[in-house]
C-alpha cells in the first residue's frame, strides 16, 4: 500500500510503538496517534499512563496525539466516532495496531476500522512472542514496566525491558511479551524519538489485582 497515511492506536507501550516503527519502515506514513483516556481524562484507559507523558511521547515523535475520554461501556462507540472524525481531519486510509496474536483483539480492530472506512494493519501480528521482544530491544525500543499483575509483583515495576528481564519473566513462567496482560510498559526512547523521556518515579500503588507505578515527567 503506497501513499498510505495511518493513524496509530497508541498505548504508550512497547507493542504499539514497535508497530508504528515497523509500519513506517515499510514505507507507510504515520500521521496521528490515538489514545483513550479514563473517564477522568488524566491517564490512559489501558496502561494508566499520565496524559502529559503521552503528550511528551507524541512530541518526541513529532506527531499530533488525539485523546478522548471513555468508560469501558462507551469505548467501542466513541472509538468509531473518533476514528471517523480523525479519518476526515487527516485524510487517513489505514489504522495501525500493536496486537500480536489474540484473535478477538484483531477482529475488534478490523470491525472499528471498517466502520470508519480504514484498513486495519497489524505489523507485528503473529510474530513469535519471545523473538518479538528481543527484536524490539535490538531495534532500540527502550521501555519500562509501569503496571503488572501480582504474579510479578511490585518489584518488577520500573524495570527496563531488556534481555535480563526476559530471563526473569520466563523463570517464573510469565510470557516474555506480556501479551496476556501480565505487564504493561511505557516507552521512554525509540529510533523515531527526537529525544529520550526523563521519567521520575513517585510511588508504587497496589489494587486487588494489579500493581501500578506512579510516575511524572521530569
Amino acid at each position: 500500500m503506497n501513499n498510505t497515511s495511518f493513524l496509530c492506536s497508541w498505548s504508550g507501550g512497547k507493542d504499539s510503538c514497535y508497530a508504528l516503527h515497523v509500519a513506517a519502515a515499510q514505507g507507510l506514513t504515520p500521521v496521528v496517534l490515538l489514545n483513550v483516556l479514563n473517564e477522568y481524562g488524566d491517564r490512559s484507559r489501558s496502561h494508566g499512563i499520565p496524559k502529559e507523558i503521552l503528550e511528551a511521547q507524541a512530541d518526541a515523535l513529532a506527531l499530533p496525539i488525539h485523546f478522548f475520554e471513555s468508560t469501558w461501556s462507551d469505548y467501542e462507540r466513541l472509538y468509531i466516532q473518533n476514528l471517523k472524525s480523525l479519518t476526515e481531519a487527516y485524510t487517513l486510509n489505514a489504522s495501525v495496531f500493536g496486537d500480536i496474536d489474540i484473535e478477538s483483539h484483531k477482529a475488534w480492530e478490523e470491525k472499528v476500522s471498517n466502520a470508519a472506512g480504514l484498513k486495519a494493519i497489524l505489523p507485528i501480528w503473529q510474530r513469535p512472542r519471545r523473538k518479538l521482544v528481543i527484536d524490539m530491544i535490538d531495534y532500540g525500543i527502550e521501555a519500562i514496566i509501569v503496571s503488572c499483575n501480582h504474579t510479578l509483583g511490585p518489584d518488577f515495576l520500573g524495570r527496563m525491558v531488556d534481555k535480563e528481564l526476559i530471563k526473569d519473566l520466563e523463570d517464573i513462567g510469565v510470557d516474555a511479551c506480556g501479551e496476556n496482560g501480565e505487564y504493561h510498559t511505557l516507552v521512554v526512547n525509540a529510533p523515531l524519538f527526537k529525544n529520550k523521556l526523563e521519567i521520575g518515579i513517585l510511588d508504587k500503588e497496589k489494587t486487588s489485582n494489579y500493581n501500578f507505578l506512579s510516575i511524572e515527567l521530569i
